[in-house]
């Protein structure tokens, strides 16, 4: 599978290469007018400054071309102005040693002036020297768990830089310690956990802290043992400790640390695992880490402030600051920190023994391991610039190709190993940019200075004759006065501009200037003429030839006509778009002798119809309407004629239009219309030859309306009028009936329920008597 890689990339570096050669040799050139324009088109343009090298009609354009077509037209090497990418050794100092400096990397400083997209390389030697000087920052983990390791690193003492010192002559060590945020729920807040933290209350313990630096880089191993002596074991609550937020101030606080320009190592001593970037959010600690300084009298100030740093944040830090970790952790530990290791640069991961008493060993093999690895990279890289690398490592190591960073592996003291360095400028830029490149994990850099080649150089002498006196002659080309323009300074500007003129030898607005294939001298196209295969460009704008029309069988206009600005002119008994058949109309005759129906054209003697008429002889129109309404009044006063549309048949126009009166009619596109009378006349079609002929069959008789029964309607309108009233009167009786027995049965109830006395209760009997003596019984 690795092999299969690696061809993979094999082919793909040949492939890029091979395209690069492409197009270094061809010269995509578009709207050239001059020397600048003209190497700022591609790596495989140059430039013609041989006066009176364009023929009479050409434009410009034609000196910017490939060298090898330029040299056909007759311009010579002298005259091509072609300026190549070029690097120039500033600084190159030789590997080795000297009295007080030793230089592993080789040049220092080189200026590379570019031309756009034509890359160059430089050639970047490295050698790995022994004794090189060495930075050990020693960061502790100090929770519980570590005791053992703290007591044993205090034994060590000088061991350690003992040890570095028989790797380099110079070396120095520092010591850090970390615990944990001190908020919950890392670490326990109770005043009483603040002050001991440790499970064992009778054992020294001291209060939880964030970061702590505790020594400065220094070449005393007795102050070393005494400052670590004094340190005491701390405690928190979780698992993870605050491991990332230690690093990044052991990083980016320097000028604290007392890191100098040499190897730089930074030691991580764990038992554990380590919070990252959002942990913070279980404190309530939302601000994201600033990658800042914040040691104020050595203490991390910021801890319960700021999150802890996300990895990929650390290992920008500590890839800027030239550190490498190594990761000294316990057994149950090195999968996870190999997983971080693979996603920071340069670092290395031990397994360190439960006590640490093995720490000095890790030291030694991890720093041999990081020495021996030598990755290539760039720094500050502008957008205008690419870099790619290929690395030479040695006869025993494959090479790589067009990587985005050089490395090689397993390089041992005084073996030299080289790397090809291609810059290429994407475009033209102003100022210089300048670039670091340099081995990652060493102090040693290139610094590459990088411009770009967009001006021509051309050094002509000048004539008074030159450009008819109104200009100057530039890299081969007029460069008119003020108030003239044109190729040979022969306009005289006037109100006019340059843009004015070429504005009038433009088509439509197009941004061609006559079409490309002309020069527009004062407004006005002047073609180029014919070539050596004959071909006669022409027009207002020349946007014509007498070669861009159809080939049949090979020959332009089949060898039948002539070609005229992208048609085919044919010879008198040829016809088609290529000329390729002969005249005839056999083919096209309908049944009346009429070609096409007259609905069409006939070309190589089959239709071409129009509107929607279908071959072979145009007669039908599939998707057509039928005119029925346009000439309904032709027929009504043609045979239906009557005193309401005498006026209307006075202005109608019914010429070619005829019509026959039959009894019957077939079904087949019908048309039924209203006349003037509004009787239905139902009447069929015919389409004649050409366009809007047709004839007519006309059925005899029209489906008129009946007038209506004047009497019927009066009459039914009168009996319906007294049924109504008649009906209303019944139902007025019927409701006053129901109402009336209602009333009389609601009496006869309530004359039921009565109590009635027999004796009016208001009656008296008289009190006095008085008999009429006229009065006889008899």
């Amino acid at each position: 599978m690795e092999m299969a890689h690696h061809c993979l990339m094999l082919l793909a570096g040949i492939f890029f290469l091979a395209l690069q050669l492409v197009l270094a040799e061809e010269c995509a050139k578009y709207k050239v007018t001059n020397c600048e324009e003209c190497i700022k088109s591609g790596p495989g343009c140059a430039w013609c400054k041989k006066q009176n090298f364009t023929k009479a009609g050409e434009p410009d354009s034609v000196r910017c071309d490939t060298v090898a077509k330029l040299s056909e037209r007759g311009c010579t090497s002298t005259d091509v102005i072609n300026p190549p990418s070029i690097a120039i050794l500033k600084e190159n100092k030789p590997l080795g040693k000297s009295d007080t400096t030793v230089t592993q990397l080789q040049p220092q400083h080189v200026v590379v002036d570019l031309r756009p997209e034509q890359p160059k390389t430089i050639k970047v030697d490295f050698k790995l020297a022994e004794g090189y000087p060495i930075d050990l920052y020693y960061l502790m983990d100090l929770s519980f768990s570590m005791k053992d390791d703290l007591n044993n690193l205090r034994k060590l003492g000088t061991q350690i830089l003992d040890e570095l010192n028989r790797i380099t002559k110079s070396a120095r060590i520092g010591f850090g310690a970390f615990v944990d945020k001190t908020v919950l729920p890392f670490v326990n807040t109770h005043p009483e956990k603040l002050k001991n933290p440790c499970p064992d209350t009778n054992s020294p313990c001291q209060s939880p802290f964030g970061y702590r630096h505790v020594l400065s880089l220094t070449d005393e191993g007795k102050l070393f043992k005494a400052k670590v002596t004094t340190e005491e074991i701390s405690g928190n609550l979780d698992a993870p400790e605050g491991g990332l937020d230690a690093m990044m101030q052991a990083a980016v606080c320097g000028d604290k640390i007392g890191w100098r320009n040499v190897t730089r190592l930074l030691l991580l001593a764990t038992d554990d695992g380590f919070h990252f970037a959002g942990d913070g959010k279980l404190a309530a600690i939302l601000t994201p880490n600033d990658g800042e300084c914040h040691l104020t009298n050595n203490e991390y100030t910021k801890s319960t402030e700021f999150d802890y740093p996300s990895v990929a944040q650390l290992a920008q830090k500590l890839e800027e600051n030239n550190i490498q970790p190594i990761f000294a952790v316990t057994k149950k530990m090195v999968p996870t920190y190999q997983a971080l290791s693979k996603l920071i640069p340069k670092s290395a991961v031990g397994e360190l023994s439960d006590d640490s008493s093995n720490v000095v060993q890790l030291i030694k093999e991890a720093y041999n391991n990081l020495r021996s690895q030598v990755i290539l990279e760039h720094k500050n890289l502008p957008n205008d610039i690419t870099i790619t690398y290929d690395s030479d490592c040695g006869d025993n190591q494959k090479k790589s190709q067009r990587e985005p960073k050089g490395r090689c592996d397993n390089v041992q003291i005084d073996q030299q190993i080289s790397f090809n360095v291609t810059i290429t400028a994407t475009r033209c830029f102003d100022n210089p940019q300048t670039v670091e490149i340099r081995p990652l994990g060493f102090t040693e850099s290139l610094k590459v200075t990088v411009s770009t080649r967009c001006k021509c150089e051309c050094d002509e002498p000048g004539r008074k004759d030159d450009c008819g006196g109104n200009g100057n002659i530039v890299c081969g080309i007029c460069s008119c006065k003020k108030g003239f323009l044109g190729k040979n300074c022969e306009c005289r500007a006037e109100e006019k501009t340059t843009q004015d003129l070429e504005s009038a030898c433009r088509r439509d607005n197009s941004s061609a200037i006559c079409s490309n294939a002309g020069e527009c001298i004062c407004g006005t196209c002047s073609c180029h003429g014919s070539d050596i295969q004959g071909k006669q460009i022409y027009g207002t704008y020349c946007e014509c030839d007498n070669m861009n029309c159809e080939l049949n069988n090979g020959r332009l206009c089949g060898g039948n006509g002539k070609c005229d600005c992208g048609t085919c002119k044919c010879n008198e008994e040829y016809e088609g778009s290529a000329c390729q058949c002969k005249k005839s109309i056999k083919s096209c005759l309908n049944s009346r002798n009429n070609v096409c129906s007259g609905r069409g054209t006939c070309v190589c003697d089959i239709c071409q119809c129009t509107n929607g008429y279908q071959p072979p002889f145009c007669e039908t129109c599939p998707g057509c309407a039928v005119p029925c309404a346009k000439y309904a009044l032709c027929i009504e006063c043609e045979h239906f004629k009557n005193e309401k549309n005498t006026e209307k048949c006075k202005t109608v126009n019914c010429t070619g239009f005829t019509a026959n009166i039959v009894e019957s009619l077939g079904k087949d596109k019908m048309c039924k219309e209203k006349d003037s009378v509004n009787c239905f006349m139902s009447f069929t079609l015919k389409e004649n030859d050409g366009f809007d002929s047709y004839s007519a069959t006309v059925l005899k008789d029209r489906e008129c309306p009946q007038p209506p029964n004047i009497v019927a309607i009066v009459g039914g309108t009168i009996a319906g009028v007294a049924l109504i009233g008649l009906l209303l009167l019944i139902l007025w009786k019927v409701v006053t009936e129901i109402y009336d027995r209602r009333e009389y049965h609601r009496f006869e109830k309530e004359k039921q329920k009565a109590k009635w006395d027999t004796a009016n209760p208001l009656f008296k009997s008289a009190t006095t008597v008085v008999v009429n003596p006229h009065f006889s019984s008899e």
